[in-house]
């Protein structure tokens, strides 16, 4: 019986994200009532074993197919922009010095808190659109803009809203220290009690929040207030990840490695030590170029870290201050030319590497029997194209489960007949 079957067929070139790492004139038969893969073969193999005629078929016309991308490290549920200020860093002041004259995170998380749920919901449904457009099957959302206990659950809220009505997967990171509060400007100590004690124990209640986060750098948290909170938060059932060594290095990779951390994210600044401690203990490094890109900073030594064995995943950090990007391309093409990364590993940063740093990576990131099937259809032969065209989206399909969520559309005026006349 081929009931609930959707197949997708004539694939110039499968990349699964897994071995076999590519499979030419291929085919995928995706069980559309759970979401699953149900069997990937030869083409031919499929076609004869299947009829198409009784499925809900999507030929591939030769296209090359990918797992759908994971954007690892987002902030993407904000208030307010912050424009003016990356007009500043272009003048040449420093992230740290526009944090020391008032501007930076508290200036988000002001806009954040006067913001309404509706509008936060509204510009997060826009931004996934976007996201979806770029293949984008899956992303993570952190809080961070409240640095108060309503706000932090306002932008949690709109995340778990827009995770059950979009069709990308939100999945949900606690932030609450990402900065000092205006209210503990001059009493850290409090703050970091409050978010220990206060925060933590409201938010690990919920079970839309996988994990906590904290923002461990120079003009931040240091390592031991860092350690005091994550330590709080995998007790009450929170994985620990870590904003670390962006600004400065202080030990924050080593810091992950000890806390057996899902995830350590920037890394521009990390050590040799941090690194090794990071692969003997099995933490995803995430990379974000677009933030090194926007802040004229050095690359964080990706290369490195993929010769010392670590599984790196790349991520846009879309927010509104260091990164305000969410292009899939950019990331893409930043990570082979600034990162000097090969495709290979380019693709897995942004499928099964990304998946592992969310741990996810038993559900989603590959092409494989089992699995969801989260996948995207290019636009080109071969994935090749996603470097080579610089800069450019060539999804034109996205399949969510086993359902087709975007697929790119005609251009306005042919749709319409909008057409130039004789004159």
């Amino acid at each position: 019986m081929n009931n609930n079957l959707m197949i997708v067929y004539n694939i110039g070139e499968l990349i699964t994200s897994t071995d076999p790492w590519l499979i030419k004139d291929a085919a995928i038969v995706i069980n559309e009532k759970t979401g699953l893969i149900k069997e990937i073969g030869k083409n031919k193999i499929i076609k004869e074993k299947y009829n198409l005629t009784n499925n809900n078929s999507i030929d591939a016309k030769g296209a090359s197919v990918l797992p759908g991308f994971i954007d690892s490290h987002t902030h993407f549920v904000f208030g307010g922009y912050r424009a003016d200020e990356y007009l500043w860093r272009l003048e040449g002041q420093s992230y740290s010095e526009i944090m020391e004259k008032g501007g930076g995170i508290v200036n988000t998380v002001d806009a954040t808190r006067q913001t309404s749920f509706d509008e936060l919901l509204n510009a997060g449904k826009k931004r996934l659109d976007n996201y979806l457009q770029q293949g984008v099957t899956t992303i993570e959302g952190k809080s961070g803009y409240g640095l108060n206990i309503e706000t932090e659950i306002k932008q949690l809220d709109v995340m778990r809203s827009l995770n059950c009505k979009h069709p990308i997967d939100v999945v949900q990171t606690f932030m609450g220290a990402h900065s000092v509060s205006r209210e503990f400007n001059d009493n850290k100590e409090g703050f970091v009690n409050y978010v220990i004690e206060e925060m933590l124990p409201i938010v690990a209640k919920r079970e839309d929040v996988s994990f906590c986060d904290v923002f461990c750098d120079k003009g931040v948290f240091t390592t031991e207030e860092t350690k005091m909170i994550l330590q709080e938060a995998k007790s009450l059932g929170l994985k620990p990840k870590l904003h670390v060594d962006e600004i400065a290095y202080v030990g924050g990779a080593e810091l992950a490695a000890e806390l057996n951390a899902v995830s350590a994210e920037h890394l521009l600044k990390v050590s040799d030590e941090g690194i090794t401690r990071m692969a003997e203990n099995n933490v995803i490094p995430v990379i974000l170029p677009i933030t090194a890109f926007s802040l004229q900073e050095k690359y964080a030594p990706a290369r490195k870290m993929l010769d010392n064995g670590l599984n790196v995943a790349v991520s846009t950090d879309f927010n509104p201050g260091s990164s305000h990007s969410y292009s899939i391309p950019l990331l893409l093409s930043l990570s082979a030319i600034k990162l000097n990364m090969n495709l290979k590993e380019i693709v897995k940063a942004v499928t099964i590497n990304a998946a592992k740093a969310l741990d996810r990576d038993k559900l989603i990131g590959s092409l494989e029997p089992g699995k969801y099937a989260d996948l995207i259809i290019l636009d080109a032969p071969s994935y090749e194209h996603l470097i080579y065209n610089i800069g450019g989206n060539i999804v034109d399909t996205v399949i969510k489960k086993g359902s087709i969520a975007h697929k790119k559309d005609k251009l306005y005026y042919e749709k319409n007949n909008i057409i130039k006349g004789d004159k």
